[in-house]
């Protein structure tokens, strides 16, 4: 899809989706699908940079998903997530034993900064079973 990624930190992400006719719908903007894609992918690249320091004890897992379309986007498409719930109050329940859920907040906006979409992605950390990586090539602990 050609997404960029013009910031990615535990506290915010921010990709763009250039424009490009291969993605367009039938009126000429990113299709509905593209837009998705774009705020998943952003939800999850700051769910790694909040949770990656995790991964050999949890696996990150998208929960659900919600997105509403508000308008009409046409041209390049910024998204932009955010945790809902601060990292350290989910770290704090998988520190207790527990399995985490949380949501990413994204908001998609066109080059003029109109939103036209809102989206927002459930998250968890699953533990990981002893003896099971939660990415394959992962060392086991």
């Amino acid at each position: 899809m050609g997404l960029l990624v013009l910031e990615d930190t535990p506290t915010r992400a921010v990709l763009v989706l250039p424009d490009n006719p291969a993605h367009h719908n039938h009126v000429g903007g990113p299709h509905a699908g593209a837009l998705f894609t774009l705020g998943e992918s952003a939800s999850g690249a700051i769910v790694l940079s909040s949770f990656g320091h995790t991964l050999e004890r949890a696996t990150p897992l998208a929960v659900q998903s919600a997105i509403q379309y508000r308008r009409l986007a046409m041209g390049t498409v910024t998204a932009t997530a955010t945790l809902g719930t601060p990292a350290e109050e989910v770290l704090q329940i998988l520190d207790d034993g527990g399995r985490p859920n949380f949501d990413v907040d994204i908001e998609l906006t066109t080059q003029d900064e109109r939103i036209c979409a809102t989206m927002q992605v459930t998250w968890t950390l699953r533990p990981n079973r002893p003896g099971r990586a939660s990415v394959p090539g992962m060392p086991t602990t």
